[in-house]
């Protein structure tokens, strides 16, 4: 058996690899999936899978239905309100702090790196490259709002809704073919945090926030 030492780390990779084979969709939202598929899945012990299994449950990743076994978190109307609405209640906080705290090169960095994609888009740029590029800025900017406020409490939550959003991103809709629209969003966003206006900031974020849960909901 492990050293007392060893256990959170065995623990902690479990939990990583676990997360990475979900968002690369190596298993799927409602799939029922057993302990020994875990083990196989992750190249962990069955040991550290069951020590996991509490914590995935925990935090809404997977649940244990009688009869059936493990399941993964399924993407429904209920999750994805939850999912947005904390997403908001976080995130509204976060933008208004940032907008007050951020440095003026922080910011600057945020703004080319979206008006570098948007002028991309605009000179006819449509490639998988510039999509996978783009949903890397739009996730970061997002996580630097959370990052500024320096709360390990908040981050650990925002940690695990992010977690339930890239899924539902992924199974409602993607930023394929929505790039220009998501960093114009985006830009009213900093532009206003550039402003340093703090209301501004949070109207144009709530706007933006909001608009994707609708077509999430629609879909």
């Amino acid at each position: 058996m492990d050293g007392p030492g060893e256990q959170p780390t065995l623990r902690e990779k479990a939990y990583e690899s676990f997360t990475r084979h979900l968002l690369a969709r190596d298993v799927r939202p409602g799939q029922f999936i057993s302990q020994r598929r875990l083990v196989e899945l992750t190249g962990l012990t069955l040991g550290a899978i069951r020590e996991l299994i509490p914590r995935l449950e925990a935090e809404g990743l997977i649940k244990t239905v009688p009869q059936r076994g493990l399941q993964i978190a399924h993407i429904d109307l209920d999750l994805i309100r939850e999912a947005f609405q904390l997403r908001l209640f976080l995130e509204k906080e976060a933008v208004a702090l940032f907008t007050y705290s951020a440095s003026d090169e922080t910011i600057a960095k945020l703004l080319k790196d979206h008006r570098d994609i948007a002028d991309a888009i605009r000179s006819g740029d449509s490639s998988q490259e510039l999509e996978i590029h783009a949903q890397s800025v739009d996730w970061g900017m997002h996580d630097a709002f959370i990052d500024a406020l320096g709360n390990t409490i908040i981050s650990n939550a925002y940690r695990v809704n992010s977690i339930k959003m890239r899924l539902i991103s992924q199974d409602r809709f993607r930023i394929n073919g929505h790039v220009g629209p998501v960093m114009e969003e985006h830009l009213k966003v900093l532009e206003a945090i550039e402003r340093r206006s703090a209301d501004e900031a949070v109207a144009a974020l709530v706007s933006h926030i909001g608009g994707a849960r609708d077509r999430a909901l629609k879909i």
